[in-house]
């Protein structure tokens, strides 16, 4: 899917500018197999980098211009870096965000011309903004020399979608947008940003379910939840609910309201499941790993209530297929995409029959994704 996208958007930047590229980069969108509403309690999750990105063809200008065209939205921007545009909702707002987080940090940035598209599906809770982030900041180290170290770079691109954009995103999109590893899921540990690859199991294959409904990271209901946990970390008296052991909270969740110790026991065992999760990669267990995602979308449907009808009949008619191990809504839920660990020689199967079971229930038209890691941002 991503090679065809590097020829589209070197062909037209070629077509526009009057000769081929200097560079083209890339940044892929993630799927994450467990560890949901934990990073921005300082927990663990286990995304891995999928095979659908943004790419950006691009060459450096020799003034302080940034140019650039979205084949996506069909519409130029510009803006010089020494008098950033302030935010007007659009795409470009991502674009003048990154500028200004790494410029913030102190850093020296050129100007470059480049043309921009992306296969990350938009709203379906894939990353599609944390992969034109770091395909803008991989564009503007390469064009400025930066030294490119994925952790620090996840950050400043963070801090550009929270302080510029407005999203108040954790860190697990633009980490592993910008560390993923081919091959492998990637254990982080929002916290330290510590990462570890841990391989899928052999014979398995990760499918994307999209439910064909949309959420906005921005609605009340997503920082509502994040209020909560912050909350609850101060009734523990921890920095984040990510230091409050399973028994602690069992001890001590009597004294919280029905609604915060559902939120915040989602979070304590969810944190538990990814943890676990990794071990049973680590012994190529799909079966271990397919039960304890099953059991996060339970989780995450009644204690943390971000599932939708939609996202748990996907999760219910990939239960009934056979060749599926585990199926969890991902995301931050109220819409997009469920993922299933399931029999590689299997998957085109289980992915045509459970689109047709999702359709007869619901009467909407979804669609399947059979995905590989890959690697994080880079030049191509």
């Amino acid at each position: 899917m991503t090679a065809p996208l590097a020829r589209t958007v070197t062909k037209a930047f070629a077509e526009r500018c009057h000769e081929p590229p200097a560079y083209v980069v890339r940044a892929p969108g993630r799927v994450n197999l467990i560890g949901e509403h934990t990073d921005y309690n300082d927990g663990f999750v286990l995304p891995m980098a999928i095979d659908r990105a943004v790419f950006i063809a691009l060459r450096p200008l020799a003034d302080r211009r940034v140019v650039v065209r979205s084949l996506d939205f069909n519409e130029d921007g510009e803006f010089a870096l020494d008098a950033l545009p302030p935010k007007n909702g659009s795409w470009l707002d991502y674009v003048v965000g990154v500028a200004w987080s790494l410029t913030d940090a102190g850093n020296a940035l050129q100007g470059w011309e480049g043309v921009i598209a992306g296969d990350v599906p938009v709203g379906a809770g894939l990353s599609s903004s944390a992969a034109f982030e770091l395909a803008v900041a991989r564009a503007f180290a390469t064009v400025s020399d930066l030294p490119w170290h994925p952790a620090t770079m996840a950050k400043l691109c963070q801090r550009a979608e929270n302080k510029w954009v407005g999203v108040n995103c954790g860190i697990m999109d633009q980490m592993i947008s910008a560390a993923g590893k081919a091959g492998s899921a990637l254990l982080i540990d929002c916290r330290s940003l510590a990462t570890q690859p841990a391989s899928l199991p052999p014979g398995t294959r990760v499918v994307i379910l999209d439910t064909a409904t949309r959420r906005g990271l921005v609605d009340s209901a997503y920082n509502e939840r994040r209020a909560q946990c912050e909350a609850t970390a101060r009734f523990f008296g921890v920095k984040a609910l990510r230091d409050v052991s399973f028994e602690r909270f069992e001890a001590e969740a009597g004294k919280l309201d029905e609604v915060t110790r559902r939120r915040a026991r989602h979070v304590v065992t969810e944190n538990e499941r990814t943890l676990r999760a990794v071990a049973a990669l680590q012994h190529g267990d799909a079966a271990t790993l397919g039960k304890l995602m099953n059991e996060s979308h339970v989780s995450l449907r009644d204690d943390f209530q971000v599932s939708t009808r939609e996202l748990d009949a996907m999760v219910t008619c990939g239960q009934s297929d056979p060749a599926c191990y585990g199926i969890r809504m991902t995301g931050a839920g109220f819409g997009g995409c469920a993922v299933a660990l399931v029999k590689a020689d299997e998957a085109q199967r289980f992915a045509d029959e459970v689109a047709r079971r999702y359709q007869t229930t619901t009467g909407l038209t979804p669609h399947v994704y059979i995905c590989t890691a890959t690697d994080g941002a880079g030049l191509v």
